[in-house]
């Protein structure tokens, strides 16, 4: 090609459409960054609340009953606690009825 003839009609699409092209996935991975920082911090506040609502049914179900619950199924059963079984999963271990049970929030 020399300087006094004009780029092809392919010539001309072929630009544009790499122009076109890098801004798309500039925005499209930018997306996918932003959602995948929302769904980890969204995933690491249902832990936080989880571990609250443990600890407040653990110190509630004491000071009513004067003795820690044996078990995880105690506290779902009189005291109303739920979370998702499929994204967590509670491992409470229960020593004693005077000695706080001690418990651990695995993700899946």
């Amino acid at each position: 090609m020399n300087r006094f003839s004009s780029p092809s009609f392919r010539e001309r699409f072929h630009f544009l459409s790499n122009a076109a092209l890098i801004p798309f996935l500039s925005v499209l991975l930018l997306f996918q960054i932003a959602t995948t920082f929302f769904q980890n911090s969204s995933v690491l506040d249902e832990k936080a609340h989880l571990q609250n609502a443990l600890i407040r049914d653990i110190s509630h179900c004491y000071a009513v009953e004067g003795a820690y619950p044996a078990s995880l199924d105690y506290l779902k059963a009189h005291y109303g606690l739920t979370y998702d079984e499929n994204r967590f999963i509670v491992v409470y271990e229960y020593v004693g009825a005077n000695i706080l049970p001690t418990f651990s929030i695995l993700e899946v």
